[in-house]
């Protein structure tokens, strides 16, 4: 998944000069090219097959010259091109490579709750079953919307994605290793030109469109940017650990979108450095859920205390007593939660705005971080409220307070 601003040439590198060296190592394979409109698609088809008609010799292919229309192309070598459009028919095609260029036309379209199932349904039923067997997908796009084609494809499966993330101005952890605040491509639109557009756009299409985060920043509780990814585990013998569960009311039911049901493995060290070892996350039926929870408090241990939330109400304590009673052996803590999730959320964010919270590199990262991103305003945030609750089982926690002594006259 490549993900860069407007104008950025990410289409001349992904849907032109790529197709062509795909050929190069996977000459007998076939690709499927595909655009929010067919004549797109086309258009990277007419360039894509120039520039292998163009430079043959260099490849050690050509174009056959028995197939060779605008949208459908062989090669010499046997390689099979076809473009098609989002509402292209894709019957009796087979693909060993997927590129998908552009699936989203216009903001009014990433707006459109009905064109994005639209898009997510057609990728579901025409592309995925389009693949042959390890078969690759491309996704080349612009973000405009947390729920357009590529946020639903990560927040689906997100270790089965390689994501080139290249906002217009760099962030943290640049991929090319730009210093923050650096232009992409300075020689193109440099940073001036770049912060008069920003003015121009505003700030929401601005994170959406040109720094590939598509939620305003201004505003935002989690500085993200200042979480580190560390690969070994701080876990030491001083260390204190709680695993936090935030409990889902309803399980997937048919095409619904309920809440998560969310683990999250959190430690404190004795300098009050706080770490996120490990986030397990699932929609499940409550027999689902139970078994899921004791799995992980046995995979866990002992030592590692279970913080619960209580519904208000006598079916909260009735769940609480039930759940505690089935964690036998286990330290149990329940609380109830009062106030606004942004409130409450306050101070684990100032921590992680101070560089005191670190995550373990692991597949939950980016889903992690992207919800904490969106935070308030995201459209899940149950990973969110576990990772709260966390933070606050350290923070609610009595200090032990030292044996104090003194004779009776000094009181």
């Amino acid at each position: 998944m490549v993900l860069m601003p407007p104008g950025s040439a990410k289409s001349t590198y992904a849907s032109v000069l790529f197709p062509a060296w795909w050929f190069t190592r996977h000459p007998r394979t076939a690709i499927l090219a595909t655009s929010h409109s067919y004549n797109l698609a086309e258009y990277f088809s007419r360039r894509t097959r120039s520039l292998i008609e163009d430079n043959g010799a260099y490849l050690g292919y050509g174009i056959a010259p028995s197939q060779r229309t605008a949208g459908a192309w062989n090669t010499t070598s046997g390689g099979e091109y076809v473009a098609i459009g989002l509402r292209g028919a894709t019957a009796g095609r087979r693909a060993d490579l997927v590129i998908i260029d552009d699936p989203v036309k216009s903001q009014a379209d990433a707006e459109s709750p009905r064109q994005r199932a639209h898009l997510w349904d057609w990728y579901r039923s025409d592309i995925t079953t389009r693949l042959k067997p390890d078969g690759k997908v491309v996704v080349i796009m612009t973000r405009w919307h947390p729920e357009d084609l590529g946020g639903q494809l990560l927040a689906q499966a997100p270790s089965e994605w390689r994501v080139l993330r290249l906002p217009a101005l760099a962030e943290a952890g640049d991929p090319i290793g730009r210093l923050p605040g650096e232009a992409l491509w300075p020689a193109w639109e440099d940073l001036d030109a770049l912060q008069r557009k920003r003015s121009m756009v505003g700030e929401r299409v601005w994170s959406a469109l040109y720094q590939q985060s598509p939620m305003p920043s201004a505003g935002r509780l989690f500085m993200v940017e200042r979480i580190p990814v560390v690969t070994e585990l701080p876990v030491t013998a001083e260390c204190a650990m709680v695993r936090a569960w935030d409990l889902a009311a309803t399980g997937q039911s048919g095409r619904n979108d309920p809440d998560w049901t969310v683990g999250v493995k959190m430690l404190v060290d004795r300098s009050g450095r706080y770490c996120v070892l490990d986030i397990v996350r699932l929609r499940a039926s409550p027999h689902e859920v139970e078994h899921a929870m004791l799995q992980t408090a046995l995979g866990d241990g002992r030592e590692v205390v279970i913080s619960i939330p209580e519904d208000p109400g006598q079916a909260g304590k009735s769940q609480i007593t039930y759940l505690t009673r089935r964690l036998a052996g286990y330290h149990v803590k329940s609380t109830r939660e009062s106030g606004s999730k942004a409130v409450r959320a306050m101070p684990v964010a100032s921590q992680v705005e101070a560089g005191n919270v670190s995550i373990v590199k692991s597949d939950w990262n980016r889903l992690f971080i992207d919800e904490l991103r969106d935070f308030p305003w995201g459209r899940k945030d149950d990973q969110v409220d576990a990772f709260v609750r966390a933070f606050t089982y350290f923070t609610d926690r009595a200090p032990r307070r030292a044996a104090l002594a003194m004779s009776v006259f000094d009181r």
